[in-house]
């Protein structure tokens, strides 16, 4: 028999943000667990934006770039799609709502749209589904969810959107990928010599937004200023040194780039340790494994730590952040709104000292998440087994 050919939509072999690269390997493994349990084997092509990175994280993988020519012409993306048994579509996690704007939400509902149009079944993998607040966008994201094979969030309130939107839809509730990226368990490391490492990963997009003062995501306190102070205190303490973690990098638009902001945290905290740009996110995530504590704003950053049982304080900017920690049970998180400066500070000083009780936390959680994976696990088998061969 041969290979399933599996188009991975809006996954990512080259993106700057490793969140989205941690969505591709993540799916891949499961994917191919579901495959070989079933005696398939997987041909993968990534259907991505186009990229700026010319380092693949997975070699051998074909992947199709989108533009606005490849979705138009009909020898573009449509017939790419059509050579195509089954198409996941991942959403870049988050980006299959109105938040972004027309343009972004047209590639989304078209590649939807196309992909249905040329009888390829479409399953959504857990993803964030919404908010779809305006009501010209609602009817077209309402449309293709009905239309698709499944549609799989990663929360309880993005399982309420589909139901809401689109209540014939074949939805299930399961959890992020990302729990399942491969990495190298370094937590050995831990603690060495008495030191206590201090990963902090200050979101490039999140300082950019407290040093303009846009404040697009309505957060109650200076986010700046409040990672500014963390790390003044965690450097001024004998038994800790602090890491500036990056976990998104942009090319196109520093100052969205966490690397380019802790160059700057760096140059005003010279006892910090700036970390070298990762190669890709099983590296990010081995390396976030080795932290004694964590605080981070980027999401998959956090569950990088989450995920390799590293104690970790979310600094949430949306509410893809409560869905996915609240679905877990694991309050340690700063929330957007109702909170100043100072009480964040003191919660996540607050969390540091009671790190051994986060991560208990994290792990009684991560049973949670084996379980909910398995929702999406039987909709691939579901669907693998419908697929005949005859696409090939």
């Amino acid at each position: 028999m041969k290979p399933l050919r599996i188009g991975l939509l809006w996954h990512s072999l080259r993106a700057g943000n490793l969140g989205v690269g941690a969505l591709t390997l993540g799916n891949m493994a499961i994917i191919r667990e579901v495959a070989e349990e079933m005696g398939r084997e997987i041909e993968f092509v990534v259907l991505s934006m186009r990229e700026s990175s010319t380092r693949p994280i997975a070699e051998g993988v074909a992947q199709y770039e989108i533009d606005t020519k490849a979705m138009l012409l009909p020898s573009g993306y449509r017939a790419t799609v059509g050579e195509l048994d089954c198409v996941i579509d991942i959403g870049a996690g988050d980006s299959f709502a109105d938040i972004y704007g027309k343009k972004r939400f047209g590639f989304m509902w078209l590649s939807k749209q196309w992909t249905i149009s040329q009888n390829v079944p479409l399953i959504l993998a857990p993803q964030t589904i919404g908010p779809f607040t305006r009501p010209l966008y609602r009817p077209f994201a309402a449309s293709v969810m009905r239309k698709a094979a499944a549609v799989v969030a990663r929360d309880e309130q993005s399982l309420a959107a589909i139901r809401e939107l689109a209540p014939a839809a074949d939805a299930h509730l399961s959890v992020d990928v990302a729990f399942k990226l491969p990495f190298r368990d370094r937590s050995a490391e831990r603690g060495g010599s008495g030191i206590k490492r201090i990963g902090i990963n200050a979101s490039g997009l999140l300082c950019k937004q407290a040093e303009s003062g846009e404040n697009r995501f309505g957060l109650s306190y200076d986010y700046l200023a409040l990672h500014r102070r963390l790390i003044e205190h965690f450097t001024g303490r004998e038994d800790c040194e602090v890491h500036l973690v990056i976990h998104a990098n942009s090319i196109g638009d520093q100052g969205d780039d966490d690397g380019a902001w802790a160059d700057r945290l760096k140059a005003e905290f010279p006892e910090a340790i700036r970390v070298p740009n990762f190669e890709g996110p099983s590296e990010a995530k081995s390396y976030i494994s080795s932290m004694d504590f964590v605080v981070a704003g980027r999401m998959h950053a956090c569950i990088a730590a989450f995920s390799s049982a590293t104690p970790v304080v979310p600094t949430a900017y949306s509410r893809k952040f409560s869905g996915l920690f609240g679905l877990l049970e694991y309050p340690h998180y700063t929330p957007v709104s109702g909170i100043t400066q100072d009480e964040a500070f003191a919660f996540i000083l607050d969390g540091f000292e009671r790190r051994a009780s986060l991560q208990e936390n994290e792990q009684r959680a991560l049973t949670t998440v084996d379980r909910k994976l398995d929702t999406y696990r039987d909709v691939l088998r579901r669907e693998f087994a419908r697929i005949d061969g005859s696409r090939n």
